[in-house]
């Protein structure tokens, strides 16, 4: 099968999506797949799993979120709410045409951006998987801001105006290769050539600032989850919050997602061998469970 293209939308408000499209190589498609990534991350992170969904019938999209990749840089940290971004999603499937509810996956920053979307359009989405992060506004987003402070220093370190960017300054490959290093098992996952992938393009003018932004948006996150929680109930689109079996966010993943999703359409699953990254530590693994919850929704 061939590569995923790597291809740039102008959304209707002026924002640039880059993302990657895999396209079956089927006469008719199964649906739509949108893969969402997470930070230090880009689109890049898909690509071990787009051709084997793609080779089960269906078209992939896996945006660089705003900020990220080729995607614009915006500035302000009111840039980056996950209501904004997912509305990203939103505006990128209709410039791609894509008109019947698609299923949805979000990993780390992605999953709180599959969560938004999910929640606020839930007619554009089939089912949602997401999961690797502790959703802001949930007991397990504050328990990370205290009880696991150390575990997860960047929440507070990125919402540190100015300061952590002079400091990442000309380090960007070794910051970025810090997460990779203390929080994924399977460490042959990641070579040398894509740390360097990552840390070039957290490299780009404005990226690792943006990179930033999005954690500084974490307590605008918390409360729109919460206002839109009161005025509109829980989630109700079918959903698998999915972790890795070796990972830390394991034991809380089935509580958050309870907090805020409806249980009867709530499935957990669990990708083997693989702790956070769990599309590229173990690409089969990860597939294999996403397919299996859509095949069970369609």
């Amino acid at each position: 099968m061939a590569q995923a293209r790597y291809l740039v939308a102008q959304l209707p408000d002026g924002v640039r999506i880059a993302y990657r499209e895999q396209l079956s190589s089927r006469d008719e498609t199964n649906g739509t797949i949108v893969l969402v990534h997470g930070f230090p991350q880009t689109s890049y992170q898909f690509r071990h799993v787009l051709p084997i969904l793609a080779a089960q019938g269906y078209r992939c999209i896996a945006p660089d979120y705003r900020g990220a990749g080729g995607s614009s840089k915006l500035t302000s940290s009111s840039d980056f709410t996950k209501a904004m971004m997912a509305e990203d999603i939103v505006q990128l499937l209709q410039v791609l045409n894509v008109t019947e509810p698609t299923h949805l996956i979000g990993h780390d920053i992605g999953g709180m951006v599959a969560f938004a979307l999910a929640h606020r359009h839930p007619e554009l989405v089939k089912t949602v998987c997401w999961g690797e992060c502790p959703l802001p506004g949930t007991r397990t987003y504050y328990r990370d801001r205290t009880e696991h402070a150390v575990q997860q220093f960047h929440f507070i370190f990125h919402s540190i105006a100015d300061l952590p960017e002079a400091l990442i300054k000309g380090n960007e490959r070794l910051y970025v290769a810090h997460f990779f290093n203390k929080i994924a098992y399977n460490l042959d996952a990641f070579s040398e050539a894509d740390v360097d992938y990552y840390a070039a393009a957290y490299s780009q003018p404005g990226a690792m600032r943006c990179g930033l932004n999005v954690y500084r948006a974490f307590e605008k996150d918390a409360e729109d989850n919460k206002h839109f929680l009161a005025e509109h109930g829980k989630c109700g689109v079918p959903t698998m919050v999915m972790s890795g079996e070796h990972s830390r966010h394991r034991a809380e993943a089935e509580e958050m997602v309870l907090e805020v999703t409806k249980s009867e359409k709530v499935e957990v699953g669990i990708v083997g061998d693989a702790a956070h990254y769990l599309a590229e530590e173990n690409p089969h693994g990860f597939a294999e469970t996403v397919l299996g919850f859509i095949r069970r929704h369609e």
